[in-house]
């Protein structure tokens, strides 16, 4: 006798689907699909890279293709479907003319042209429409795309390694290597799924780093962006190779900006009043660049500077069981004179990661 599949089965087999496009879809959210229909699941799929299908109707070709009638089926999504023509048409309208019985969605679409309108198309053509199955975990696998709708920036996540006393290098630089080449091949994971990796001049011209994903395989690279107040970068770094940089600076530079345009790369100017790029700004101009999710890996001055300005929402913390000493520090913050002007975090989630830990801190 066949288990009955439940609502939480088929909506985690959905939520299984949508973690298939966490390095495609973006800056689309990453939503997964199943239809059940007579305690099987009939069709299955996860969102395209943009320009493709959409979760849903991958899982109705799937079923199409299995030769199975969706009509009267339910459908569980993890996020409502779409209502509006963006460069695919309406998902709701897909469901309609497929004529399937019930639509169950883990979460609400936080685009302000859908945001509920969705699933009230659905429910005026007569179909049974349920939400919030499950929504904590379709929330998370979207963090980055409900931070750009609901708040116009992307969602910022700091990454870091360092010594069990915090120390991410010795005084002379060397770094290579404080945790193991699991924690870093992890690091290079969460470096794939955001949709650009932001350093500052400082790391660069100490390490000059590729600042790209080679640790795992992905389809595409995430956008490099240099936070570069002076315009101190010089042809021959390795970010800038193959072009496609982002170089935020605080100084309009005419020469330097053609030849670093040249080889195809781009320098936007931002400045504040103290003469260095404007962080916030940068962050928001970000977000109208349709960046989801953005890792940061700098320096301790870069990170303190993200950190003062109210840039950073998570800390990813990767931490070795040794310890280093007297060394350089993950973040540059000025000292204390009392307790209460510490700032606060909370502990989202902690891994083992081979020999390491893995934190995961929020503001």
């Amino acid at each position: 006798m066949t288990a009955e599949i439940t609502q939480s089965a088929a909506m985690t087999l959905a939520l299984q689907q949508a973690e298939l496009a966490l390095y495609t879809s973006a800056p689309n959210p990453r939503v997964g699909c199943v239809i059940v229909k007579d305690n099987s699941i009939i069709g299955r799929g996860c969102t395209q890279a943009p320009g493709g299908n959409h979760a849903e109707i991958e899982a109705l070709r799937d079923a199409a293709a299995n030769g199975r009638d969706v009509r009267g089926a339910t459908v569980y999504v993890t996020l409502e479907p779409c209502s509006h023509f963006g460069r695919t048409p309406p998902c709701a309208d897909a469901l309609v003319k497929a004529g399937v019985g019930r639509v169950v969605a883990a979460i609400g679409d936080p685009n302000p042209q859908v945001a509920g309108q969705g699933l009230a198309r659905l429910a005026a053509a007569g179909i049974a429409v349920e939400s919030g199955l499950m929504a904590e975990a379709a929330y998370e696998i979207n963090i980055g795309f409900f931070s750009r709708m609901q708040r116009g920036k992307p969602w910022v996540r700091m990454k870091t390694a360092a010594s069990l006393d915090g120390k991410t290098a010795l005084h002379n630089g060397l770094s290579q290597w404080i945790t193991s080449q699991q924690a870093r091949d992890d690091g290079h994971a969460w470096r794939a799924r955001a949709g650009a990796i932001l350093t500052g001049i400082g790391t660069v011209l100490q390490d000059d780093p590729q600042l790209n994903v080679r640790a795992i395989a992905t389809p595409s690279q995430p956008r490099r962006i240099l936070v570069d107040s002076l315009l101190a970068i010089g042809p021959e770094a390795k970010i800038l190779a193959g072009g496609g940089t982002w170089i935020f600076t605080a100084v309009d530079d005419a020469a330097k900006r053609r030849t670093l345009e040249a080889a195809g790369n781009e320098v936007i100017v931002i400045p504040n009043r103290d003469g260095k790029v404007d962080l916030p700004a940068l962050i928001a101009e970000l977000g109208k660049r349709d960046i989801n999710e953005l890792h940061v890996e700098a320096g301790a001055k870069l990170n303190a500077s993200l950190l003062r300005e109210g840039c950073v929402d998570e800390l990813l913390v990767y931490l070795a069981p040794a310890l280093i000493g007297d060394a350089r520090d993950m973040f540059a913050l000025p000292a204390l004179t009392d307790l209460k002007q510490q700032i606060k975090l909370k502990f989202h989630d902690v891994q083992r990661i081979g020999p390491d830990l893995r934190v995961l801190a929020r503001f």
